[in-house]
């Protein structure tokens, strides 16, 4: 029963939204973190047994949380890709970045700023 919990309710909770997130290693680390501390509860197995993750998983028959954030992200990226050119999502494609490093400055507050420092 709590294996179907688990993969009914606990799962999408915890990977709602992700496929916008911007996630860093020590992020994606956490959340693998939380996930096998989920699964190894459900199963009635604490990090004192010295069971690897792999057989665990394995039993319960659960791929890892990285490659469900990878799934989710490929097929959000699917739905983007067969929107039509004109649709909002698909204008930051377009978008231009500068080349070049920024300066070190503060930025000028305004253009006329900007243009009387020039001259």
């Amino acid at each position: 029963m709590k294996d179907k919990v688990y993969r009914m309710v606990v799962g999408p909770a915890v990977l709602y939204g992700s496929e916008c997130w911007l996630l860093k290693k020590t992020q994606i680390q956490r959340l693998m973190v939380t996930e096998m501390k989920m699964i190894r509860w459900m199963c009635g197995f604490s990090s004192i047994d010295r069971i690897r993750n792999v057989v665990i998983r394995n039993l319960v028959k659960v791929a890892p949380i990285e490659n469900k954030l990878r799934e989710t992200r490929l097929r959000w990226f699917g739905h983007v890709k067969r929107r039509s050119e004109t649709a909002p999502v698909r204008k930051c494609e377009l978008i231009n970045i500068p080349e070049g490093k920024r300066g070190r400055d503060r930025p000028k507050k305004s253009l006329d700023e900007a243009i009387t420092e020039d001259l």
